[in-house]
């Protein structure tokens, strides 16, 4: 066996082990590269046996050929040798035996071994590209806790305990997100991408599901299935809404994802850089199930419309805007818990007021402005004046002098019909 096919082999082993290839994939990888080599120069490797020993770096290849007569037609068969070409290899060959012939690495010159080296090490390198890709695939939904490696403009690049990167985007991020260089992270594996042929690993901490999992790390009930999480919504770092439900009658869904003195649910939130976390009872009853998404406002009354997918929700004037929230956050989360549209109204039955719908205003105030208003929860003229100018500014996106212009024309159209 040569020096050259020693060294090849030796130090192939020795870079396959590095990347933590096991045994069998590098003897496979070894054979296919040689066959390679062998089918480039004699067109075919059916006939060609390779043995490989990685743990000494033993190569042996050996060619197996028919004897045919010279004459023969099947003296140019890739498995066939004639008769007197056989005879040089050994002077007493017959037709019809085999010749057994051993090849050496160097019969394929220096720039073959050459190319068969860099092609081995590129093999390993796709083929760890493929299995951190297979492996994080498989990750898709889970926490892992990693490094910071790189803060970039609009990514942070982490670093896994086997030293492969993962990227955070600044989307994924909770806005409050502040991170140096060697903290530790926790995500979850968002999704998994090949780009130019190497696996992209992203990271996401803003997802509902990396929520899903924080509870199932905290809540053991969670955890074994006795509580189910139904559905979860988030505004990132802001505002979140759970909806749980228990599967044994004994245990309270909402008190057991709290727990003592807001204990397990504390943790959650500090990960979470403060964000707000209603955990919320599922019940089938829709209405019930609005009032609990709505909380803490308090519910007078609730008109459902189940083909338009509307909810409208009245309310006393001092639970307005709690039921909106800040920038209408409680009331949009609400709508996505639930599935459906809600409008609050303020419930103007115990006072005798009738209310006016803003959209009968457009004729005096600008669409955009009626627009933003209902954006944040507020659709008739009670529900605007029901908040003060200070509320509404810090509320919605509108200059005080827009609120000023909208305030005056709504109490001027009530004076007026008193």
């Amino acid at each position: 066996m040569s020096k050259e096919s020693k060294e090849l082999i030796e130090s192939f082993a020795e870079f396959a082990r590095l990347k933590n290839i096991d045994r069998p994939t590098m003897i496979r990888i070894l054979e296919d590269v040689f066959r390679t080599m062998i089918r480039k120069r004699y067109g075919a490797d059916e006939n060609f046996d390779i043995i490989i020993n990685a743990d000494n770096g033993d190569l042996e290849i050996w060619r197996f050929r028919k004897i045919v007569d010279d004459n023969s037609e099947d003296i140019w068969d890739h498995d066939k040798i004639s008769l007197s070409d056989a005879r040089k290899i050994e002077p007493d060959f017959e037709v019809d035996e085999e010749v057994a012939e051993s090849i050496k690495l160097e019969d394929f010159g220096r720039r073959v071994v050459q190319t068969a080296r860099q092609t081995l090490i590129q093999k390993v390198k796709d083929l760890e590209k493929d299995l951190l890709f297979q492996k994080y695939k498989e990750l898709v939904g889970e926490i892992i806790v990693a490094e910071v490696y790189q803060i970039l403009g609009k990514e942070i690049i982490l670093l896994d305990a086997e030293g492969h990167e993962l990227a955070l985007p600044r989307t994924e991020q909770i806005p409050k997100d502040r991170f140096r260089k060697g903290d530790s992270v926790k995500a979850i594996v968002h999704r998994v991408e090949m780009v130019n042929g190497t696996p992209k690993i992203i990271l996401s901490r803003t997802s509902p599901v990396f929520l899903e999992r924080l509870f199932e790390s905290e809540v053991p009930e969670v955890f074994d299935g006795v509580i189910a999480i139904k559905k979860i919504v988030r505004e990132p770092g802001e505002r979140a809404k759970v909806a749980v439900e228990s599967f044994d009658d004994r245990i309270d869904p909402v008190g057991a994802c709290v727990g003592m003195k807001g204990s397990r649910i504390h943790t959650i939130v500090r990960e979470l850089d403060n964000e707000n976390i209603d955990v919320i009872n599922y019940t089938d009853n829709i209405e019930l199930y609005i009032s609990r998404a709505l909380s803490p406002a308090k519910i007078s009354r609730i008109t459902i419309d189940e083909e338009e997918g509307r909810v409208a929700v009245y309310m006393r004037p001092d639970q307005v805007s709690l039921a909106i929230g800040k920038s209408g956050q409680n009331i949009r989360l609400a709508g996505k818990l639930v599935g459906m549209e809600i409008d609050v109204y303020r419930d103007t039955d115990e006072e005798g007021d009738e209310d006016i719908d803003l959209q009968e205003f457009d004729d005096e105030i600008e669409r955009w402005v009626i627009d933003e208003l209902r954006r944040v929860g507020l659709d008739t003229a009670r529900s605007v004046l029901a908040l003060s100018k200070e509320d509404l500014i810090r509320r919605t996106d509108l200059e005080e002098e827009t609120i000023d212009d909208v305030l005056q024309i709504l109490r001027q159209e009530f004076e007026e019909e008193s």
